[in-house]
């Protein structure tokens, strides 16, 4: 028989483990439904339990007193419902905690699910991260996220780095998988449709592990480099933005987002101007070219453009368009969009280097946070060692230490 869980909840437990990671989640009652809706109670207490590193089955049989054969099945069950990472590797399985953001949250919505009541998640998470986590998510001066370019947009005297190409950082992960999206699948729930028109089916892109896990467990589906590659080409007929990790080395996504659904967007709509990362690059109009035919308003996803305000305009067809620098996120989505050639892209006046590794990033968010505690530290070495003696597990989901 396993450990004696007793009357005691394991929610609260689990939301202490859960926030070690850089994005934590702030505690309240509508947090403590969801989990309690994603969790049952053994769930909880094995999660509650997990190191910050990945560990084996018997390793978990030891810091959970489950016995190995109670404990199998259980996260089986975990890494069909999105809450763990399961990494097969020489011969051995490797299990990993998911953070809830960006974590089982997203997973939730990213396959057709009957074991969940799904309209009801979907209003219990917007409602949680409009009142609750938006602070933690974007309270720190480095985004988990950033933008990528479009860059067939960039002018030919622009150096372009691979990092910032979509296109290169899908040639370079060697195997990836398309998805549904889970802010627009969320809405459908809410009965709303994207204003742009953009589909809910295999439109968010997972790349290497990441890939392999969400194939695996029925979250997406394998496709070629060439697939994927249209999907891009998909994705920017609809002037959708490119989001990815906020990391230079191995991103494990690539999401095609529109300002209407997209959660990462709305923190940018809501005043966190930086809480996606910007490429170097920002669009401009040309105000003699322009005439104010809305085209750029309604394909940028950020509200970056807008009629000046400072001018004041006698006649209607004098009026032209206005990039707000602090606002656009230079991925050039609202480029195609005018048909009077007034949009163009330039350099930034600055931008922030990403962080080289995702491990690099956790940390720095960690730093800036002040959160990195004597325990995190240790976790992230001995993740790091079990890397090196394993020779490498290659993680890509969002985890402490890589």
């Amino acid at each position: 028989m396993g450990h004696h869980l007793g009357s005691k909840s394991s929610i609260v437990p689990l939301i202490d483990r859960l926030n070690k990671y850089p994005i934590g989640l702030v505690d309240c009652e509508k947090l403590r439904e969801i989990l309690a809706l994603l969790f049952d109670e053994r769930e909880a207490f094995v999660a509650s339990r997990f190191p910050l590193e990945e560990a084996t089955l018997p390793e978990l049989s030891k810091l959970t007193k489950f016995s190995e054969d109670e404990l199998l099945p259980l996260l089986e069950r975990m890494a069909d419902k999105g809450l763990v990472m399961d990494m097969p590797y020489g011969g051995e399985v490797y299990y990993l905690l998911l953070p809830g953001l960006i974590g089982f949250f997203e997973l939730t919505f990213m396959k057709n699910r009957s074991d969940l009541p799904l309209p009801h998640l979907a209003l219990l998470m917007r409602e949680y991260l409009e009142e609750s986590q938006a602070g933690e998510f974007f309270g720190s001066k480095t985004p988990l996220t950033r933008s990528l370019l479009y860059e067939e947009h960039i002018p030919v005297t622009s150096e372009v780095t691979s990092y910032d190409r979509a296109r290169e950082i899908i040639r370079e992960a060697g195997f990836g998988a398309a998805g549904m999206c889970y802010c627009r699948h969320k809405k459908e729930h809410l009965g709303e449709t994207c204003a742009k028109g953009a589909p809910v089916e295999g439109i968010c892109i997972s790349l290497g592990s990441a890939a392999r896990f969400m194939a695996r467990r029925g979250f997406a589906q394998e496709k070629s480099v060439d697939e994927l590659l249209a999907l891009l080409d998909k994705a920017r007929a609809l002037n959708l933005t490119h989001i990815t990790d906020n990391i230079r080395h191995k991103p494990s996504f690539i999401c095609n987002c529109c300002s209407c659904c997209c959660e990462l967007l709305a923190g940018v709509q809501m005043g966190y101007l930086n809480g996606v990362a910007k490429t170097g690059f920002c669009a401009v109009i040309d105000k003699d070219q322009c005439n104010y035919c809305g085209a750029c308003f309604r394909a940028c996803n950020v509200k970056a453009i807008a009629l000046p305000k400072e001018v004041r305009f006698e006649q209607k067809s004098d009026r032209y368009a206005l990039v707000a620098e602090e606002i656009c996120l230079g991925c050039g989505a609202c480029i195609s969009a005018c048909k009077q050639g007034a949009l163009r892209m330039i350099p930034a006046t600055s931008r922030e280097l990403p962080p080289l590794k995702r491990k690099d990033l956790y940390m720095q968010i960690l730093k800036e946070k002040k959160r990195l505690t004597p325990f995190v530290v240790s976790g992230v070495k001995k993740s790091l060692r079990n890397l090196l003696k394993k020779k490498s597990v290659n993680k890509t989901i969002p985890i402490i230490g890589e």
